[in-house]
């Protein structure tokens, strides 16, 4: 499964256990009818986005024999994926999230362990 996106002209893709994170709106809208600037929302501890891309997920050590740790393995190395998938809407933690700029447009990079809510469309109900 390729959890990669592209933007502008590249390939982006996400290590390990991160996500990579679009804003919601880069202008928030208050209940009065005023917007708030990208700088008043900075301040929030909690802040949504749209997924782009994910990461593989957390690495798994490999079941072979340990007598000799330092040679290589000839194994694939596997992974635990994470929850979160390519397009979902997540709410996480802003200051675990590190702020990027990938061809003039601002995006977050977020470690999984930070997400708290995940929002998807196509909900299926357990059989």
């Amino acid at each position: 499964m390729d959890d990669s996106c592209v933007i502008g002209k590249k390939q982006v893709i996400v290590s390990g256990d991160r996500v990579l994170v679009s804003p919601a709106s880069p202008e928030e809208r208050t209940r009065s009818g005023l917007y708030l600037p990208e700088s008043a929302a900075d301040g929030r501890r909690v802040s949504g986005g749209w997924v782009e891309a994910v990461g593989p997920g957390y690495p798994v050590a490999s079941q072979t024999d340990t007598s000799e740790p330092w040679k290589p393995s000839s194994e694939p190395v596997r992974y635990i994926p994470l929850q979160v998938s390519k397009g979902d809407f997540v709410l996480y933690v802003s200051k675990s999230a590190w702020e990027i700029r990938l061809e003039g447009e601002k995006h977050f990079v977020v470690p999984n362990s930070a997400v708290l809510l995940i929002l998807r469309e196509e909900w299926q109900p357990a059989e």
